[in-house]
């Protein structure tokens, strides 16, 4: 866009040839006169002799100078645009996952090391011990053995679309495996006469909590991803028709046939399932004093 201080000027006022007259005759008439210079351009007019144009530059490095200066502060010597932060974090979850594990295995090596030592050196009667054999079975610190059945749960595919007409088309959240979800299996395999549950690779116990976070799953320290993994020792049978009544799950089976969630339920023969080796501590809040 042009601007009036800019047009292009031949002259000052009186100085500019009438196009009405013939050139020669002005030449003649004053052979010697040099026409008065055109004042530089940009040079006209108001704003202290500067154009609007330049103004507007100059706005616009200091406003590019202070978004220089602000992304500076924030970032503090770092660089903003990655995700190297959050790489390291899960990183640093992955160790610590794995070293819970590492700590758990030793746990129970020394467990068994002092049930070894109890045994040699032990004053109590027959009874005693196998009331106590009882407690531990119960509590989930000793092995159990037996048949057993595998429920295996898993996210739907990321481009999965409603495979049933009247139902919507998915959200994310339709597609991946939630904390209910899990719990309603471990629920309902409890209630059909389980007698021991592993999830993933860690035996559960009274004061196991399945905790979900985004689409991982926190047992005990430890973070695993799907497919999810839970092995129950029992009657077959029982738990099979357990999981089919729940109510929870057949919400559940909803979401796998319409939109493609894992779900598959085997019988694994006679397994032995692990005694749980982690600490039996109870951990509580306690008031501010």
């Amino acid at each position: 866009m042009s601007n009036s201080a800019d047009s292009p000027r031949t002259g000052s006022t009186g100085s500019t040839p009438d196009p009405g007259h013939d050139s020669s005759s002005v030449s003649s008439a004053a052979p010697d006169a040099v026409p008065p210079l055109a004042p530089p351009p940009g040079r006209r007019g108001g704003f202290g002799g500067f154009r609007p144009v330049r103004l507007l530059t100059v706005g616009v490095f200091a406003l590019a100078g202070l978004l220089f200066f602000t992304s500076f502060t924030t970032a503090k010597g770092t660089n903003i645009r990655t995700d190297a932060s959050l790489l390291k974090l899960s990183d640093l979850i992955q160790e610590r996952s794995q070293k819970n594990g590492e700590l758990d295995e030793a746990n129970g090596a020394l467990r068994d090391d002092v049930e070894s030592l109890a045994e040699a050196d032990d004053g109590s009667t027959q009874a005693q011990d196998d009331k106590l054999a009882g407690l531990e079975k119960s509590a989930g610190t000793q092995k159990v053995k037996g048949r057993a059945v595998t429920v295996t749960l898993n996210d739907a595919p990321p481009n999965a679309t409603a495979k049933l007409p009247g139902y919507p088309e998915p959200q994310p959240d339709y597609l991946v495996i939630h904390q209910q979800d899990l719990q309603a299996v471990v629920n309902a395999l409890w209630q059909g006469g389980a007698q021991g549950i592993k999830v993933m690779d860690q035996r559960l116990i009274s004061t196991s909590a399945v905790r979900c976070v985004g689409n991982t799953l926190i047992l005990q320290g430890r973070v695993y991803s799907p497919p999810y993994k839970i092995q129950a020792v029992g009657d077959p049978e029982k738990m099979q028709q357990a999981l089919a009544d729940s109510p929870a799950i057949q919400n559940y089976m909803v979401y796998v046939n319409v939109y493609g969630l894992g779900w598959k339920v085997t019988e694994d023969g006679t397994v032995t399932l692990p005694g749980y080796s982690g600490t039996v501590d109870l951990h509580y809040a306690k008031p501010v004093e």
